[in-house]
């Protein structure tokens, strides 16, 4: 069922990035019960998944609707989110990291290292999904390190608009090789920012952060055009 219900998610989220499901529009389960050859069940839970990542809105009602958003506003809470992760990572790496939360950094690396190596072998494509459970690790365990809770609740807020969250970098497909590009460039700037955590240079780990989002935000308005 967990692996259904991620296809569903994964699907509907396809469609409402390239356009095909549009702003406002009503998502019915019954329609896409016939459409995607599921039960009900993985529907209404995909529903309320992409509702928790601010793709869809609850009707006052009954049912769904694609939530409205625009490219601007996405660059702009993606530059906000930077400056909050950055001052993030600044306070981590001022902090000092203990050994639990910096062995924790390390797996992400070694297991996004191990994705992009399976991805380059015939016939292989990136695993969208396993690098947004790292990517959703690394980005939490940074945050929980600088050990602030209204930075914490400030990045909860700004994450919550359509596809600005750092775990939102897949596009799920829509572009594959843009994709694989893309996340090993992401993969390349956690290296960097877990050495200068490590060495506790803070100015330069919050400049890495920055950089990190100002290419993701980039990024993502390439994958949506694509």
């Amino acid at each position: 069922m967990a692996t259904q219900i991620h296809t569903v998610v994964n699907e509907i989220k396809r469609r409402i990035i390239s356009g095909r499901y549009q702003p406002g529009e009503r998502l019915l389960e019954l329609q896409l019960v016939d459409d995607l050859g599921v039960s009900r069940t993985p529907i209404r839970l995909a529903f309320e998944e992409l509702a928790k990542d601010g793709l869809l809105e609850r009707l006052p009602t009954r049912g769904f609707r694609v939530k409205s958003f625009n490219a601007r506003d996405l660059s702009d809470a993606i530059d906000v989110r930077g400056t909050l992760e950055g001052m993030a990572a600044r306070l981590a790496a001022e902090k000092g990291m203990d050994s639990q939360g910096l062995q924790v950094l390390y797996s992400c690396l070694d297991e996004g290292r191990q994705l992009l190596v399976e991805a380059m072998e015939p016939g292989k494509v990136l695993d969208a999904r396993q690098w947004m459970a790292i990517n959703a690790t690394f980005h939490s365990t940074l945050i929980q390190a600088a050990g602030s809770k209204p930075l914490d609740d400030a990045i909860d807020f700004i994450s919550k608009i359509p596809l600005a969250a750092a775990t939102a970098v897949s596009m799920q497909g829509v572009a594959p090789q843009l994709e694989y590009e893309f996340i090993a460039r992401a993969h390349h700037d956690h290296c960097d920012l877990v050495a200068a955590i490590e060495q506790r240079e803070g100015m330069r780990a919050e400049s890495i952060m920055r950089e990190h989002a100002r290419k993701t935000r980039d990024n993502k308005q390439r994958l949506l055009s694509s």
